[in-house]
């Protein structure tokens, strides 16, 4: 209560409560007043002067003081806010240390839009994205910030399936749809489990024995495994306008599914996975997207993210399959994002479902693939959700950029060192298709995870004189033990794919193979340019280049787009000459003499033309390089399997990182200026590089 003194004060200016100088009323005075109390709101007796300046009585201060300090209370307890010893740090000292609450230091505040056609909403480009590094990496190698992003045009659209539809299309004969069926088993079961092996193939015995072809149902999944069996066996034929083996069937399956049921079944969230996952050969990544979507909020309204009791699922085979199913989900929504930068659909912490196990009896490898196969690609897909959040995400963080990089490294080297023997590399580095493909992934993570370091390198590298005063010895060191790490992962990853086309068993309408090369490719350009030892590097570069050329050439879409995005790479460091200083001059003229001369271009030839064949020995060599050339880390063994699996992690430098309980260094762009203000994504220290 206020003492008399205030009140005397308060009538002395002709104070009244902002109720009653609102109804022009007389008040009494007092805390409430009469009429505020009558009113039943005396918390808002509020004193208001004839200048109108309020006066606010001390209880409610004390009101408003306690609440400040409760939410103060709760904060310094969520993820993001320092603790109390944190927040009692100087500010000197606090303007020293990284800003841990913001997203990736490499990234800007707001996302990037690119205008592609006036008359459609600007596209979304995800920093994740192979091709938006790409188009980065041409910024920093042009020195402009205004080159724009390379439009995605070498896809199927719409109008083109539309022309491929025909209401009357005719199942293929039964011996045809038994050699597509099991074609689809050997290239997509073993490393995805998206159906019952035996169970589907007794469906279409049981459809072509009593000629039951018009279950919309059934016929959309057979026909979506027909386009996978044909895409995995047929040549494209390029004459047509749409060359796509299996794109009928696919056109014919889409049309049996515009309207998702409302009490699903387990063979229409099949038919949507093998669909989505086709739609990859058409280089729709945005309609595979959607179809993955859609199965996951299917399975949701089934409850395949939860455990089911046994008293309402007791056959075994049939709980295995709901389990597996909702991890296949789980697996493709962490992959496509990966791939364009999309952020995961669910989180870790709303899944509550076991993971693979192995069905008792015979009956498990008449259904099922190896499961210890299926946990480790489970396992992976998980840490690769977590690269996209912790790296390319502009969620707040609770931790500093190279801590969250330590903690995926660390991650990535327990999966590694947890692996079965079984789903390792061979000796040789040959392995089954399904292990080679984990292993692709594997090194695809680290790539993810280590690439915007790489990227920052070159660039400090390029501007060596104006390089941070405050960087340490030991902060460069970490720079290039994370450098190093993306280069190995991504030699390894080049040596796998050149191993698999000399060996003839590269997919070649395949996307992530195409993919997983021109990622592979990327790096190599930025270690040729990085460091002197390395400018053998560049040799990859070419080999990838070809590689994809071909692919392009049978009428692989991905491979396409993948393959102009490097030719566009390759005009970059044709039209400016590395400039890096710390190349020594016999490197330094190397690989200039490589990047200008005549006989590294590849010329463009129409798809008609003879293709040419990458030699044997040369990929041999070029596979060689990959696993020995310019890195220490590749000497210290000739076992390609541990070359794959561990290698990375038993680098000296890597495993001092590691094991560092503190990695904050500073930020990695303590001024920051944007290369494009437009899409303000990738900040960099040095704005000099942009004005030279």
């Amino acid at each position: 209560m206020p003492t008399d003194g205030v009140l005397k004060r308060q009538k002395k200016k002709s104070i009244a409560c902002r109720r009653c100088h609102t109804h022009k009323i007389k008040c009494s005075g007092g805390q409430p007043c009469n009429k505020c109390r009558q009113a039943g709101c005396p918390a808002e007796c509020v004193y208001v002067n004839r200048d109108r300046q309020i006066k606010v009585h001390e209880s409610y201060l004390d009101q408003l003081a306690a609440e400040n300090e409760r939410l103060r209370e709760q904060l310094s307890r969520s993820p993001g806010f320092g603790s109390p010893d944190e927040n009692s740090r100087s500010e000197d000292a606090r303007n020293h240390e990284p800003d841990t609450h913001v997203q990736n230091p490499m990234l800007g505040e707001r996302a990037w839009f690119q205008p592609y056609d006036p008359s459609t909403p600007p596209v979304h480009i995800g920093e994740a994205a192979c091709t938006a590094f790409a188009t980065r990496l041409r910024q920093v190698l042009s020195k402009s910030k205004n080159t724009s992003h390379m439009p995605r045009t070498q896809y199927t659209p719409e109008s083109t399936l539309m022309k491929l539809r025909h209401p009357a299309i005719q199942w293929p004969s039964l011996a045809q749809a038994r050699l597509l069926i099991q074609i689809v088993f050997n290239q997509v079961s073993r490393v995805y489990h998206l159906v019952l092996r035996k169970s589907t193939i007794d469906e279409l015995e049981e459809a072509y024995r009593k000629a039951d072809f018009d279950n919309p149902v059934l016929t959309c999944k057979f026909f979506a495994l027909f386009a996978l069996g044909e895409v995995y066996s047929t040549r494209s034929n390029i004459s047509l306008e749409c060359g796509v083996p299996g794109a009928a069937y696919y056109v014919h399956a889409m049309m049996l599914i515009p309207i998702l049921p409302e009490r699903p079944s387990l063979t229409h969230i099949e038919s949507l996975l093998l669909l989505s996952l086709y739609s990859y050969f058409l280089n729709r990544r945005h309609s595979a997207f959607l179809l993955v979507g859609s199965a996951m909020r299917l399975g949701l309204t089934l409850g395949l993210n939860h455990d089911i009791p046994e008293c309402q699922c007791p056959d075994p085979v049939d709980r295995q399959h709901r389990i597996r199913l909702w991890w296949a989900i789980y697996v493709f929504d962490r992959m496509y994002g990966s791939k364009v930068g999309w952020p995961i659909q669910i989180a870790d912490d709303d899944i509550h479902v076991e993971m693979p196990s192995t069905v008792p009896g015979d009956v498990h490898d008449e259904q099922f693939s190896d499961t210890q196969f299926l946990v480790a690609s489970i396992n992976l897909a998980r840490i690769t959700g977590q690269v996209i959040e912790k790296v390319y995400s502009r969620k707040k963080q609770s931790d500093s950029f190279l801590q969250r990089e330590q903690k995926l490294l660390i991650s990535l080297k327990q999966w590694s060192q947890e692996l079965p023997p079984h789903v390792r590399l061979n000796r040789d580095g040959a392995g089954p298709k399904n292990v080679v493909s984990l292993h692709l992934q594997f090194n695809q993570c680290i790539i993810l995870a280590t690439r915007p370091i790489l990227l920052y390198t070159l660039i400090q590298s390029r501007d060596a004189g104006h390089a941070d005063q405050n960087t340490t010895q030991t902060h460069v060191q970490t720079l290039k033990t994370l450098s190093d790490a993306c280069i190995h992962a991504a030699r390894h990853n080049h040596a796998l794919i050149v191993a698999e086309w000399t060996n003839g068993s590269l997919p070649i309408m395949g996307y992530f193979y195409a993919h997983y090369l021109f990622s592979a490719a990327l790096i190599m350009v930025l270690s040729s340019q990085i460091q002197s030892e390395n400018h053998s590097d560049y040799t990859l570069f070419e080999t990838a280049v070809e590689i994809l050329r071909a692919m392009r050439d049978h009428g692989n879409l991905a491979a396409t787009e993948f393959y102009d995005n490097l030719q566009c790479v390759q005009q970059c460091l044709d039209k400016n000459q590395p400039c890096n200083p710390n190349l020594s001059a016999k490197g330094g003229s190397t690989a200039r003499n490589s990047l200008t001369g005549e006989s590294s271009r590849v010329p463009n030839q129409h798809p008609t033309d003879a293709l040419p064949v990458l030699p044997v020995q040369a990929a041999r060599r070029a596979s060689e390089v990959g696993l020995s050339g310019g890195s220490a880390l590749a000497d210290t063994s000739g076992d390609l399997g541990g070359f794959g699996n561990e290698m990375v992690f038993l680098d000296e430098s890597m495993e001092q990182f590691l094991a560092q309980p503190d990695v904050d260094f500073g930020p990695l762009d303590p001024s920051g200026m944007p290369i494009s203000v437009a899409d303000a994504v990738y900040s960099w220290p040095n704005f000099s590089l942009w004005t030279a």
